[in-house]
């Protein structure tokens, strides 16, 4: 083994951190000079935040790049080479000659795709492993046979690297996959941003991480389009979530917003817990008609035969009957606008109506001549009854000012004639906290009901008027003290007020929005991102689509998923039920066949339970084989003989899952005081309880799978909660069963 090319590979990395070193120190000082907000107006601003966005991915990528931050090397038979990185590096010289070449660029596509029959110009390819910044292995790949050149590091298996990345111990945290992505990977990641792409797998196919590194790929082949939108990746649970959150910091990239579907309403978090039944009901397409008929039956109008009496300090009793509420009523609908932005016509109309009936009995002519009253005095009158307190108050009663909460809330506590016979009783709440399967109805009643931003805007207006008249102060001062001893008619001499008025010198004294593009589309409901990335999209629900595609009005997106995990009860499962209403069969469609995580032996188990409701499935094609059976127990008591397990298989390093039915957690969690377990759990913890749902998209060394028949008869898509407990392994499996 050449210790020479080891010596020139860590000559290099040398070379390499100390170039990031004196960059770390540039980004920071760049950093820190423009949160000092330097520069006014829009563009100003833009180009503040951008600034800011790039180097504080730099900074993320620097500290990443402590666990590897270049990986590979490229020889070309033309004598090129390139080493490969998970960010691009250049010399500080006139050419900016690239020290390393991101993962992302054309250049390092040979890198993944190139074979021995199609060796892309490549004579040699060469994986890097490190250890901090030390390098410690080298693995060569000859791509050009007619080359004999040798360096001794010659790769006995095509597949070591990758290998050697599945057997490695878990951490709890998913990690890049840069260094092994596959050709079928790198196609799906390099697939153009415009339209729907559903990217399809059964369970170890690398979905997730190649969602996660599309997302990377995207922002920087579309950096200019997409740093400003923000690109949006729903998960399926907190957990998952914190799994996969470092993986994108780690390869330069801050501009993601993370989140589950039951984050998406901005001001909402949803902590309460759903029966399967209701989430089903909540989940329709159809619940958009319904909240539409709920809004409409909040939109009234008084009996035939009492019409509503309002006082009035001035002209005594108004009669607001049947016609004048349905005549305003049917004007404002006419408007199209949503409930609450069409509520002003509906108040003008009633106020309209009010003032003919009081024009018509104090200005009556008594002789049936015309009305006595002139214009002046309808106007008066019109004014006074749109002063009054009672009036407003009739118009709320009849058109109401609702918000999503209030809207969603009231079908809740009264679902009764909106639903089919017998159904009301699952989704009846009168209280008690938002759920995931509310959010979207509330994003959708917030789509019905509109937001009125008259009073924001006006105080804003206001706000902004009194910093205005705050500077024209300032510079009134400024000017008063000048002081002209010195000073003919014809001085040049310039005051503050001869460069700038008081309106620029307000603007200059806003207080600057320093969030990133993805910190504003949190906050912001009506955000519509550049792309939306969804995984587990099978699991969503009809309304949850609903939802998802008013933040991708563009339809850039990427959807990963496979339909035979689907668990939940609303889920949509068919690629064509959930993509068919939006953009019919105008979606690409790639499906990953290769399994790299779970070993062949627990796959063949996984899958037999599958065909106990899909005789023809086929199971992922695994790549490797342990030659560890799963085992099996039967047991009376389920949390002694987990915990036993446990103690028995837990690896030296790594991680173990137990997955068992939601109702058996708390039992198993006292048998096991040190595991992890509850809504969040902390999966970098050695030992993590989980139920069937948490685990999707996660990976452990071994899992336990406790009450397997629980689990399957626990849910309407049970068989497939126990097909992703039963693959979330990467060595060990075992199974505990309960029986006598």
């Amino acid at each position: 083994m050449s210790t020479e090319e080891y010596r020139k590979e860590q000559q290099f990395i040398n070379e390499l951190y100390a170039r990031l070193d004196h960059l770390r120190d540039q980004a920071e000082t760049a950093v820190t000079a423009a949160l000092k907000g330097v520069g006014t107006g829009f563009q100003a601003r833009l180009e503040r935040d951008v600034l800011v966005a790039e180097q504080s991915g730099l900074l993320a990528a620097f500290d990443a790049g402590e666990t590897g931050l270049c990986f590979g090397r490229l020889e070309f038979r033309d004598g090129r080479d390139h080493h490969i990185g998970r960010i691009g590096v250049r010399e500080d010289d006139e050419e900016r000659t690239p020290l390393v070449v991101d993962w992302r660029a054309e250049v390092a596509r040979p890198f993944y795709l190139a074979t021995g029959y199609e060796p892309m110009g490549l004579r040699r390819r060469r994986h890097i492993t490190t250890k901090g910044r030390d390098v410690t292995a080298l693995h060569d790949e000859i791509l050009d046979l007619t080359d004999t050149t040798r360096t001794g590091h010659e790769s006995r298996d095509a597949d070591e690297v990758l290998l050697a990345a599945l057997d490695a111990a878990r951490t709890g945290r998913m990690s890049d996959i840069v260094q092994t992505i596959q050709a079928e990977q790198d196609r799906v990641i390099r697939a153009p941003h415009q339209g729907v792409l559903v990217v399809e797998g059964g369970p170890g196919t690398g979905k997730t991480a190649v969602a996660l590194h599309r997302a990377a790929y995207l922002l920087y082949a579309y950096r200019e389009q997409l740093a400003r939108r923000a690109v949006l990746i729903v998960g399926p649970n907190p957990a998952f979530l914190g799994y996969i959150g470092e993986v994108l910091p780690a390869l330069g990239e801050t501009g993601v917003l993370l989140a589950t579907p039951g984050e998406l309403f901005p001001g909402v978090r949803a902590t309460g817990t759903e029966t399967p039944e209701a989430a089903e009901i909540k989940g329709r397409a159809s619940m958009a008609d319904v909240l539409a008929r709920v809004l409409r039956d909040r939109q009234t109008v008084p009996p035939t035969d009492a019409p509503l009496e309002i006082d009035h300090d001035d002209y005594g009793t108004l009669l607001l009957d049947r016609n004048m509420a349905e005549d305003a009523r049917w004007d404002a609908r006419g408007t199209g606008l949503p409930h609450n932005l069409a509520r002003p016509r509906f108040a003008f109309r009633i106020i309209d109506a009010l003032t003919d009936q009081l024009a018509e009995r104090l200005g009556a002519d008594p002789f049936g001549g015309p009305n006595l009253l002139d214009p002046a005095d309808i106007t008066q009158m019109r004014k006074e009854i749109a002063a009054s307190p009672h009036v407003h108050a009739a118009i709320d009663e009849l058109w109401p000012t609702l918000t999503p909460q209030e809207l969603v809330a009231a079908f809740l506590a009264a679902p009764d004639g909106y639903l089919p016979d017998g159904e009301a009783e699952f989704v009846r709440r009168a209280d008690g906290p938002w759920t995931e399967s509310d959010v979207p109805l509330l994003d959708e009643a917030a789509e019905l009901l509109g937001e009125d931003d008259t009073a924001a805007r006006a105080a804003a207006e206001r706000e902004r008027s009194a910093r205005i008249a705050y500077a024209q102060g300032v510079l009134d001062v400024s000017y008063a003290s000048r002081t002209y001893e010195f000073e003919d008619e014809e001085s040049e001499v310039l005051g503050a007020h001869d460069i700038i008025d008081a309106e620029r010198f307000a603007e200059r004294h806003e207080e600057a929005d320093h969030r990133s593009a993805a910190e504003r589309a949190a906050a912001d409901r009506t955000w519509a991102f550049g792309h939306v990335i969804v995984d587990e999209a099978q699991e969503l629900s009809a309304m949850a689509w609903r939802l998802l595609m008013r933040r991708a009005p563009t339809r850039s997106m990427t959807l990963v998923g496979d339909p035979a995990q689907t668990g939940d009860a609303a889920g949509c499962g068919s690629w064509q039920d959930i993509l068919g209403p939006y953009v019919g069969d105008r979606y690409a469609h790639v499906r990953l066949g290769v399994n790299y995580r779970t070993p062949a032996e627990i796959m063949e188990v996984a899958a037999a339970v599958r065909r106990t409701e899909d005789p023809d499935f086929t199971p992922p094609r695994s790549v490797r084989s342990t030659g560890v059976a799963p085992w099996e127990t039967t047991t009376t008591d389920l949390a002694a003989e987990v915990a036993e397990a446990v103690r028995r298989e837990h690896p030296a390093e790594g991680r173990l899952a137990v997955i068992a039915p939601a109702g058996r957690l708390a039992a198993i969690g006292e048998a096991l005081p040190g595991a992890a377990h509850g809504p969040d759990p902390d999966l970098t913890r050695p030992v993590v309880l989980l139920e069937p749902r948490q685990a999707k998209g996660l990976e452990f060394d071994t899992v336990i799978v406790a009450d397997p028949d629980g689990i399957r008869s626990g849910g309407p898509h049970g068989v497939n909660d126990l097909y992703v407990a039963l693959t979330r392994a990467t060595q060990r499996l075992g199974v505990v069963r309960i029986g006598g």
